[in-house]
């Protein structure tokens, strides 16, 4: 862990959890798995809430815990799963994409939450949902749970880990930390429930019993039974959702490399609502090469794992048989468009047999090197300008020169040729490599060849926009706080407001509520707001090239 991710864990433990919790998170990141004794010295804080701040992050998959053959039980922090929270918001707006505002909803309590079951999923997104509909109007039960069924069905949503059930003796005491187990072939098995009901309003609920919400709640909690799948718990498979983006991200770059013209929007998982026949029949069909890799992904989503390196392989017949309803190609131009794909430097799709009319792969871990490089040299033009980008391009596709070798080839003149080179040097986006002639590696004697040594420049950029991300979380963090005065006084004002309106009080009435925010500081809060959503944005799209960034690196990584 380099001191920019421990930061960045810091403050999103801090944003989401608070003080506590950040404190105890931060303490296992540094000093890595920890006893429950070992937290509490380390951070000053009592037993009783570091318990508690423990089991927050135990409850959204931050911590770990696990059972030494001797000593005491130990707590470890995921480090990734914590830098994951910055990416919360474009899964919540995935699932909205791909299931409308029931999917949305449902992945955002799952996050908020952590862990949930499937009942009470259904309940808290129905009375959501009830609550944004018209008077007289309400979410039934049943509809939530078949969006719930799909995001299950395409893996978004999967089963927690369970403790094993065994025979349970009052002699043999329980061990002091349960064993965890998941099954691969219940991990997407959703139980049957006969969930019959409707989402119920706040308002309507609180008016029609005179008793406290609190008190109700917990009248219903002690007489009701237990929901009839207690025990069995759901997340967000964070995973699958990175596989989703790695796809889009995938598509994007055939269509902008072999299309004329963009690919669909959504890479929509099998399961999810795919355009009406109609609209895809006079869809443009320059984009033929990106839907033919789009239909290849979405057939071997499922099938293939996360880390695979390829697809599984699928027969030139099958790929036309899925193409979308209504995409009217014939199948030799199907095959045209394979060879061309296949035929392709970039090699994103690769043929690997002759049956079936020929099986095609799309190569995920070459993809993803191409787009990772393409970052790169984004960030270098960027940086240091056209030449900088052109002399970069060139090592690339030389991988070894001598610098007059360079300035020869790129055109450029020895002196600023020499000068960019350094720069991208010092800035580790260009490294040297010696080779002596003799073993006293004389400088004379040596040659001295400028390369790109991809992984390692993409970890330096990595570190820079974890980096990048933890600077605009102070800065967003400053403009609030220099702001809390007035952003406290408009909330009172709105919530005036809202309570007057819902009286019935007359425009004059409201008008003289609102003027209690005068013109400068109306001018203020816009500037606030303004600033704020630039912020939000630039921590988006940061996010966006460490997703590429992180996939390539872990794709270089050799698994056993």
């Amino acid at each position: 862990m380099t001191q920019a991710e421990i930061k960045l864990c810091s403050l999103l433990l801090h944003e989401h959890f608070g003080e506590i919790v950040e404190k105890i998170g931060t303490q296992l990141v540094r000093a890595g798995g920890q006893a429950l004794r070992g937290i509490a010295g380390g951070t000053g804080l009592l037993l009783d809430q570091v318990k508690k701040a423990l089991c927050v992050l135990i409850q959204h998959n931050l911590v770990t815990f696990r059972l030494p053959r001797r000593g005491c039980v130990e707590y470890e922090a995921q480090c990734g799963r914590i830098l994951r929270i910055l990416r919360y918001p474009r899964y919540i707006y995935t699932a909205k994409t791909l299931y409308g505002d029931t999917g949305e909803l449902i992945v955002e309590e799952l996050l908020l939450n952590g862990q949930l079951t499937m009942s009470a999923v259904v309940r808290k997104v129905a009375d959501r949902l009830t609550e944004t509909m018209e008077d007289g109007k309400t979410m039934d039960y049943a509809d939530v749970s078949s969006t719930f069924v799909r995001l299950v069905d395409t893996h978004f949503v999967q089963r927690c880990p369970l403790v094993p059930e065994g025979p349970q003796s009052p002699e043999v005491p329980p061990p002091p930390a349960p064993t965890l187990l998941s099954s691969d072939k219940d991990m997407y098995t959703v139980p049957r429930l006969s969930l019959v009901g409707k989402g119920k309003r706040r308002r309507s609920c609180e008016e029609e019993d005179g008793e406290p919400r609190a008190k109700k709640q917990k009248q219903e909690g002690e007489s009701s039974e237990a929901p009839p799948d207690d025990g069995i718990y759901w997340q967000v498979n964070i995973d699958r959702f990175h596989q989703h983006f790695r796809d889009q991200a995938i598509v994007s770059a055939v269509a902008n490399r072999m299309d004329q013209v963009g690919a669909f929007e959504g890479l929509e998982p099998l399961g999810a609502e795919v355009p009406h026949p109609a609209a895809l029949s006079f869809a443009p069909k320059p984009q033929t090469s990106s839907e033919i890799v789009r239909t290849m992904l979405r057939m071997s989503e499922v099938t293939t794992s996360s880390g695979a390196a390829y697809t599984q392989p699928l027969s030139s017949n099958e790929i036309f048989r899925s193409l979308p309803a209504g995409y009217n190609i014939v199948k030799q131009v199907l095959d045209q468009h394979l060879t061309l794909l296949a035929d392709d430097p970039l090699e994103f799709v690769g043929k690997s047999g002759d049956s079936g009319g020929g099986m095609y792969t799309v190569n995920l871990h070459k993809a993803l090197a191409s787009l990772a490089t393409a970052t790169l040299e984004s960030v270098v033009e960027e940086r240091f300008g056209s030449r900088c980008a052109r002399i970069f391009r060139l090592l690339l596709r030389k991988k070894h020169l001598e610098q007059k070798q360079v300035e020869d080839f790129a055109m450029i003149p020895a002196k600023e040729a020499k000068e960019m080179l350094y720069k991208m040097l010092s800035e580790s986006f260009v490294s040297l490599q010696e080779i002596p002639k003799t073993p006293d590696h004389a400088p004379s004697r040596t040659f001295y060849l400028y390369t790109v040594n991809v992984p390692a420049a993409a970890r330096m950029l990595l570190h820079r926009c974890y980096k990048s991300v933890a600077n605009l979380m102070e800065r967003r963090q400053f403009e609030t706080k220099e702001n809390k005065r007035l952003l406290e006084k408009s909330q009172r004002v709105e919530a005036i407001l809202a309570s007057m309106q819902a009286t019935g009080a007359e425009p004059a009435q409201l008008q003289e509520i609102e003027e209690m925010i005068t013109a400068p500081e109306r001018q203020q809060l816009e500037t606030l707001k303004r600033n704020v959503n630039k912020i939000d944005a630039s921590e988006n799209q940061v996010d966006e090239t460490i997703f590429v960034l992180e996939s390539f690196i872990e794709s270089t990584v050799k698994r056993p």
